[in-house]
């Protein structure tokens, strides 16, 4: 979840790394008295994401600096709109651009990717998820960002749920010298009854031993569709199927008609273009 502590302390280290002694520029060429109003524009239609963020760039380099904005994070907008407003002593203005920008362009690009992967599988139940493939540092803001354009997060770390790839299975039945499904059954065992179980497999004949081992989502990993057509009636709504792999707008609506539940796509955040937008000052006298 973007709590407001989660936005100060990130904004706050990208303030101190791009000006860590001051605006050199903005301090040598702008008068202290200036002031300026600016305008948030979109140079390309998107989807918005990053408000608060933008917003407190603004107001953590000077508490002087007022933003209003327009849009709601969620909502779309086209080429030419106005996002949002800044009005405020010039130097802290222009300070704070880039750090501002360089959030909310990311953010917007990543809700406007995911958009795009939403619209494609509108006519299914399946849902859009993100991965834990995200900017080290960034992943609150990058997760709110999906969830902007209309996908779900996945797990947000590795404490929040237990998901067995293909290496932990081969650590966990080499040293216990158990089967998979002897092994999954321990482990199931030891959960708490709200603790998530997941668990990837890679081949067909993989399913029926990962459900019984009683596992709440199964993961086809890098199934063909035909694959993920069968797997989905072996699992028979027994579990949740998960679908990963060759995710991309090309492939997602075919992947969703055949009936997964869920599919997850690292491209979501590590893959994305920033939006274009830009911030147009006019420079006023105090």
């Amino acid at each position: 979840m973007l709590t407001r502590q989660i936005i100060e302390t990130v904004v706050r280290a990208a303030l101190v790394e791009d000006a860590p002694w001051g605006d050199l520029t903005s301090q040598t060429l702008i008068p202290e008295t200036a002031y300026a109003t600016a305008a948030l524009v979109a140079r390309e239609p998107g989807t918005f994401s990053g408000g608060e963020v933008f917003a407190a760039a603004m107001t953590l380099t000077d508490p002087a600096i007022e933003v209003a904005l327009a849009v709601a994070d969620g909502e779309e907008f086209a080429a030419g709109a106005t996002l949002a407003t800044v009005s405020g002593p010039a130097r802290s203005v222009l300070q704070a651009e880039r750090v501002a920008l360089n959030f909310t362009q990311r953010m917007s690009g990543i809700a406007t990717t995911t958009a795009a992967y939403v619209r494609e599988v509108a006519h299914t139940s399946a849902r859009i998820v993100d991965t834990r493939k995200t900017t080290p540092g960034l992943r609150a803001f990058e997760r709110h960002a999906v969830r902007s354009g209309g996908g779900r997060n996945h797990r947000f770390s590795l404490s929040d749920a237990v998901m067995a790839k293909d290496n932990h299975l081969a650590v966990l039945t080499a040293q216990s010298g158990l089967s998979v499904i002897d092994a999954l059954r321990a482990v199931r065992a030891e959960l708490p009854h709200t603790t998530h179980l997941e668990v990837e497999v890679d081949r067909l004949d993989q399913i029926e031993p990962v459900l019984a081992a009683g596992v709440d989502t199964i993961m086809l990993d890098n199934f063909s569709l035909d694959e993920l057509r069968e797997g989905v009636a072996l699992v028979a709504g027994r579990a949740i199927v998960e679908a990963s792999g060759n995710v991309n707008l090309s492939t997602v609506r075919a992947i969703a008609e055949t009936g997964v539940d869920v599919i997850s796509s690292g491209a979501l955040t590590h893959s994305v273009r920033s939006l274009d937008l830009g911030l147009d000052v006019v420079v006023e006298q105090a």
